[in-house]
């Protein structure tokens, strides 16, 4: 079985790539490196002949509002024309929790239109909606730094790995399309300011969290509703401890 992975070679494509060739299936990894380009539509029909499944984890060079909507939403328009041309039999995306309860944000704006734009295409589909992963802790820290306090919402978050993600994309295409979304989380529930609190106290690092209930998320306001999935979810096994452990050698 042929699988497409658009975006296969960023952080999770790279992972389900090497998962699903360990199986033993052809699997071709689709970016702008290798000539395979969502947004002008090249490469795209050649690529997608004789896929059955395309995994689209592909992301918006920039996070500005009109930029990244233009992104999803023409980038998915050509991925899903090309692959209605070919006969592909499912179409897997990665979206986000919390996407509907999030649209004050431009990011997640564009994440529901490309999510609108599978759900109105002809296509077999699943849509796998992750929680943040925890490789995200450094540039959420960033985004909330002023000086050397970092303000951030002490509202929950249920943050995932990389490795359980990408398993869980894995396993996703290797079965049958359900024409609906699923939640994908990690197994500890936490405070977003608590969760950096011991992200730097494990690096090491001196600046100082301070909870805002006011503080924005990418531009919209959270609760502990916002980011966490609100019925069941598919869990991965690996907590922070687990994943700051594994992440050292990387660093």
């Amino acid at each position: 079985m042929k699988i497409l992975i658009i975006g296969g070679s960023g952080l999770i494509g790279s992972k389900v790539a090497a998962n699903l060739r360990q199986l033993g299936y052809d699997v071709v990894a689709g970016s702008p490196s290798t000539g395979i380009n969502t947004m002008t539509g090249e490469g795209l029909a050649d690529v997608v002949k004789g896929a059955q499944v395309v995994i689209d984890l592909s992301n918006s060079p920039s996070f500005e509002d009109k930029a990244v909507l233009e992104f999803f939403e023409t980038s998915g328009r050509n991925l899903l024309a090309a692959e209605q041309a070919a006969g592909v039999k499912h179409h897997i995306a990665l979206s986000v929790v919390g996407t509907e309860r999030m649209l004050d944000s431009g990011y997640f704006r564009a994440k529901m239109a490309q999510e609108n734009l599978v759900k109105a295409s002809k296509l077999p589909y699943t849509i796998v909606r992750s929680t943040q992963f925890f490789e995200f802790l450094g540039g959420i820290a960033q985004s909330g730094t002023i000086g050397n306090e970092i303000r951030l919402s002490p509202a929950h978050v249920q943050p995932i790995s990389s490795d359980d993600i990408a398993a869980i994309v894995s396993d996703t295409a290797l079965v049958q399309p359900i024409n609906g979304t699923f939640d994908a989380a990690g197994p500890e529930k936490i405070g977003l300011a608590d969760l950096m609190k011991r992200y730097l106290k494990a690096l090491g690092d001196k600046r100082i969290v301070v909870p805002d209930a006011n503080a924005a998320y990418y531009g919209a306001q959270i609760n502990d509703q916002s980011l966490t999935p609100t019925g069941s979810a598919r869990l991965g096994d690996t907590g922070f401890a687990a994943w700051f452990s594994k992440s050292q050698p990387a660093r």
